[in-house]
């Protein structure tokens, strides 16, 4: 009966799609057939890419999924993923699964200082002044760290800058990452990232300190919009210009020329002026962009 939560050894095997490890409990396996199935629909519906090689990948980041819904083969798993009930229920549930969402405080942090020292006085001076706000965007957020670190940066900065004003939208294909981000509660691990000056200044400590947790101030979390967003969609729904985009590591996970789609449509949201990181392992050379490169993988508009 499907619905009913059964624990690991209790799934029987299901013809060629399960087999006994060593501790005599069926894991259940993807076929190749199936594995290209889902992986060709991955890559159509949100870019990400799962070659052959990244076979055992894919088969662990979804057998939680056949778990929770009690399914004992990848197969039928398949067959309710594509049918309609699944195209209504299971997608963001699958597609939650296979994103990867590594994300730190100041992760790549010659960006920040990059930011401050350079990109931010070049648009202050270039037209965003009083009375105007400047938009920026992070467009792979993941569960906050780098919205929330945009806004402490640029909280830093508008206190050395008269009447500077900004607002930031964080935006991620997963659903379940967009949520934590909201609430932006984090392991004091996490905050380790963050200089001593502004974990004391922009976070709040939790009641119980032996959860170990931390919140972002609430004034700080009233700076950034969280939206659900897939690069792959032809029309983001944005409209505000935006002076800063970063879209960092997220590009690795795309061919090249669906890269160069993705970009493509991140500039056309920037405003003539405006700056666009993307991650130290990618490049957007040999690309057709209306973009300059000012420093590394750093480009102007």
């Amino acid at each position: 009966m499907e619905g009913k939560p059964r624990t690991e050894s209790s799934f029987i095997p299901a013809k060629k799609d399960a087999a006994p490890d060593s501790r005599g409990i069926y894991a259940i396996e993807l076929s190749n057939q199936d594995f290209m199935r889902l992986s060709e629909f991955i890559r159509s519906f949100c870019g990400i890419k799962f070659p052959p090689a990244k076979k055992a990948m894919l088969e662990g980041r979804l057998r939680k999924r056949l778990m929770a819904l009690n399914f004992q083969s990848f197969g039928r798993y398949c067959e309710y993923l594509f049918g309609l009930e699944g195209a209504e229920s299971e997608y963001m549930h699958m597609i939650d699964a296979v994103t990867t969402n590594k994300t730190d405080f100041f992760r790549e942090s010659d960006h920040f200082d990059y930011l401050v020292e350079t990109a931010l006085p070049e648009i202050v001076r270039d037209g965003v002044g009083p009375g105007k706000r400047l938009h920026v965007w992070s467009a792979a957020s993941s569960t906050g760290e780098e919205p929330y670190t945009l806004a402490m940066v640029l909280s830093e900065f508008a206190q050395g800058c008269a009447e500077f004003q900004f607002s930031i939208l964080g935006t991620d294909i997963s659903s379940a990452v967009l949520e934590k981000a909201r609430r932006a509660i984090y392991d004091q691990e996490k905050a380790t990232s963050i200089p001593m000056t502004l974990r004391r200044k922009y976070l709040l400590k939790g009641k119980d300190k032996n959860k170990g947790l931390v919140r972002i101030i609430p004034e700080l979390r009233a700076s950034v919009e969280f939206k659900r967003l897939n690069l792959m969609e032809d029309d983001y729904g944005i409209e505000e210009p935006m002076g800063i985009v970063f879209c960092r590591n997220v590009l690795i996970y795309f061919d090249r020329q669906t890269q160069e789609k993705i970009i493509q449509r991140l500039s056309n949201h920037l405003m003539p002026g405006g700056y666009l990181f993307v991650g130290h392992s990618e490049n957007l050379h040999g690309m057709d962009l209306p973009l300059i490169q000012t420093s590394t993988t750093v480009y102007r508009k």
